[in-house]
C-alpha cells in the first residue's frame, strides 16, 4: 500500500517542495506550484502543447493557430517554467529509481478551459477539440520522454486530471455568452478521446469533482483512477468496486485538504466500513494508493500541507491492518 499526492501545492519554492515529494511520499511527484505565474494546471498544459500556439487573455488561454503559429510569450513563458522544473526534478532526484508522477490537464478539461480563436470554448467544436486532444497527446508524449531521460531510473506513471469531464459529459459547461451551455458529449466519445492519453504506460485519471465518470476511466483504459472518496454517491462507489475488482489500481481521496488534521483511524473508517458494505475482498484494499481528497494548493500553508502528506503513511498503515484482517 502505498501513498503520493495529487499534484498541486502550496507556495512558490520548487526546490522545498522537490526536495519534499522525493522524502514524504511513496510515489513522488512533479510538484505544481499554481500561486506561480503560469504554474497552474492549464498553463502547464498549454506549455506542453508544442504544435499549437496560445495566448493569455482576460478570460484565459485562447488557441491562435497550429503548425507554424508562433507561441506567444506568455506561452513561451508557460514553456521556460516547466524546463525549470524539470531542472530541478533532474538535480534533486539524481540517482533516484522508481515510480515519479507526472501530471497534465486531460483534454476534456482542457477543451472546456480554452477558448478557440474567434471565441467560445475549443468544446463548442468537434473537430478542434479533437485537434487539442491530438496536439496535447503528442507534447504529453515528448514531455514524458523527457521525463524518462532525466530522470533514467524512473517508473513514469501519467496523471491525467479532467475535473471538468463531469460537467461536459451532463451538458453543464457554460457557453461564452452564459445564457447556454455547451451539448453533452456522450461516453464514448469521452472514451475516445482520454484512450490518446493511456496507451504509453501507467496512467490514472484524476477527478475530484462529484460524480467522477470512474467507467469512462477505466474503458479509456486507464490502469488507475483517482477520486475524492467523501463525494462518491451509490453508483460512484459500486463503479470503484467494479474497478477495484477488475485491477484497477484506486487512488483514494480520504484525507481533506482543509480543516483540522484528523487522526488515521478517522481519516480511514469510512473507507473501511464502505468496503465491506460493498463485500469487496479486505486484501483489495492493498490495491490503493492513499492521497489527499484533491490537490493541495488551497491548504493554509506549505508546513500543513507537508504535513498532509506524512499523515498519507499513517493511513495506508491502518489500512494495510484492515487488508490483512
Amino acid at each position: 500500500m502505498t501513498t503520493t499526492g495529487l499534484g498541486s501545492v502550496p507556495g512558490d519554492d520548487i526546490r522545498a517542495w522537490m526536495r519534499a515529494v522525493l522524502d514524504v511520499v511513496d510515489i513522488p511527484f512533479l510538484p505544481e506550484l499554481p500561486a506561480r505565474p503560469y504554474g497552474d494546471m492549464v498553463s502547464r498544459s498549454v506549455g506542453v502543447l508544442t504544435e499549437l500556439a496560445a495566448d493569455l487573455q482576460p478570460a484565459g488561454w485562447r488557441l491562435t493557430g497550429g503548425g507554424d503559429a508562433r507561441a506567444s510569450l506568455d506561452q513561451r513563458r508557460a514553456r521556460a517554467l516547466l524546463q525549470e522544473d524539470l531542472d530541478v526534478l533532474e538535480e534533486y532526484a539524481d540517482g533516484y529509481a522508481g515510480p515519479l508522477k507526472v501530471q497534465v490537464t486531460g483534454p476534456w478539461t482542457l477543451a472546456a478551459t480554452v477558448e478557440r480563436p474567434r471565441g467560445d470554448k475549443v468544446l463548442a467544436d468537434y473537430g478542434a477539440r479533437r485537434d487539442l486532444a491530438q496536439a496535447l497527446a503528442y507534447g504529453v508524449e515528448q514531455h514524458l520522454a523527457e521525463v524518462r531521460k532525466r530522470v533514467p531510473g524512473a517508473d513514469v506513471v501519467l496523471q491525467v486530471d479532467e475535473p471538468a469531464l463531469p460537467a461536459v459529459l451532463a451538458g453543464a459547461v457554460p457557453t461564452a455568452s452564459g445564457w447556454g451551455k455547451h451539448r453533452s458529449v456522450d461516453g464514448p466519445g469521452a472514451v475516445e478521446l482520454l484512450s490518446l492519453f493511456t496507451a504509453g504506460g501507467p496512467t490514472v485519471v484524476h477527478c475530484c469533482a462529484a460524480r467522477p465518470p470512474i467507467e469512462v476511466f477505466t474503458k479509456a483504459g486507464a490502469t488507475g483512477v483517482a477520486v475524492d472518496t467523501s463525494l462518491l454517491n451509490k453508483a460512484g462507489w459500486e463503479q470503484l468496486a467494479v474497478a477495484a475488482e477488475a485491477g484497477s489500481t484506486l487512488y483514494t481521496g480520504v484525507l481533506p485538504t482543509t480543516g483540522d488534521l484528523p487522526k488515521a483511524e478517522q481519516a480511514a473508517e469510512p473507507l473501511i466500513r464502505r468496503w465491506r458494505d460493498l463485500g469487496l475482498d479486505p486484501g483489495l484494499l492493498k490495491q490503493i494508493v492513499v492521497t489527499p481528497a484533491c490537490g493541495l494548493a488551497t491548504a493554509p500553508s506549505p508546513a500543513d500541507a507537508r504535513a498532509r502528506l506524512k499523515l498519507l503513511r499513517d493511513i495506508a498503515d491502518v489500512l494495510g491492518e484492515a487488508a490483512d484482517a
